[in-house]
């Protein structure tokens, strides 16, 4: 039926819990930033990070006019937050401080149920796996690798690499190009009626849905061929290797 299978990750493949907001996580960064001599107090180093967010936002709008969906690599912003208190940034100084915060917001991290044979299953079928995922390369390529799913697929296209995520089309036009695949021979598996259903019907590929528990809540018409309602990734292959 298909040749190509692109997978969402968190809440289609990976379940996960992260809290950026909780009061310990800026406890332990601001002690981070600390021990590089950029003092920070807890409070202080929450606000200064979502505003730098914010910031960093803004310039990849204006370099990226014709994105209507953009995303940042959050290492600038760890960096940028080190600079600020006038510290010289080491090297590799934000991938790292990007796994610490990673780790300490991180609640579980767990493959979903039948998530693994999947990918494994449509491998040993010839099929071609990709990732195409809204994220953080310093947080996700680790996750995946903690996870074992790295080596599952064929590409992995990751939304802060490329400075526009899902559901831009031109997110999904980036992985269609690279990995020269054809559009009719194509899926999308994912979680998210916007991001992955939606965006990828406007990029013309065909789609499954699948609710999961961190799916958010479906609004209007479900534009995917597939769905799987109740969350049971087993379903998934019968249901498109063929």
């Amino acid at each position: 039926m298909y040749k190509n299978y692109l997978f969402d990750l968190y809440g289609t493949l990976v379940d996960i819990n992260t809290n950026e907001w909780k009061s310990y996580l800026w406890k332990k960064m601001s002690e981070l930033y600390g021990f590089e001599g950029a003092f920070y107090s807890a409070a202080e180093l929450k606000k200064a990070y979502f505003e730098e967010v914010e910031r960093e936002k803004e310039m990849v709008r204006i370099k990226n006019p014709v994105y209507e969906h953009i995303d940042i690599r959050i290492e600038n912003v760890f960096d940028n937050l080190l600079k600020f208190k006038g510290i010289e940034v080491p090297d590799g100084f934000g991938e790292y401080t990007s796994k610490i915060f990673r780790i300490i917001s991180t609640k579980y991290i767990k493959l979903y149920n039948g998530a693994e044979e999947l990918l494994t299953a449509l491998r040993e079928a010839g099929k071609n796996v990709y990732l195409l995922t809204n994220a953080q390369r310093s947080f996700t390529v680790p996750e995946l690798k903690f996870l074992g799913l790295y080596d599952k697929f064929d590409g992995i296209v990751i939304s802060s690499d490329e400075y526009v995520s899902k559901p831009d089309k031109e997110f999904y036009n980036i992985i269609i190009d690279r990995y020269s695949l054809k559009r009719n021979e194509t899926i999308m598996i994912g979680n998210d009626c916007t991001t992955d259903i939606e965006g990828s019907y406007n990029a013309g590929l065909d789609s499954l849905y699948i609710h999961s528990n961190i799916s958010p809540e479906v609004r209007g018409e479900l534009k995917s061929r597939f769905s799987v309602m109740d969350g049971d990734v087993k379903k998934i292959k019968d249901m498109i290797i063929k």
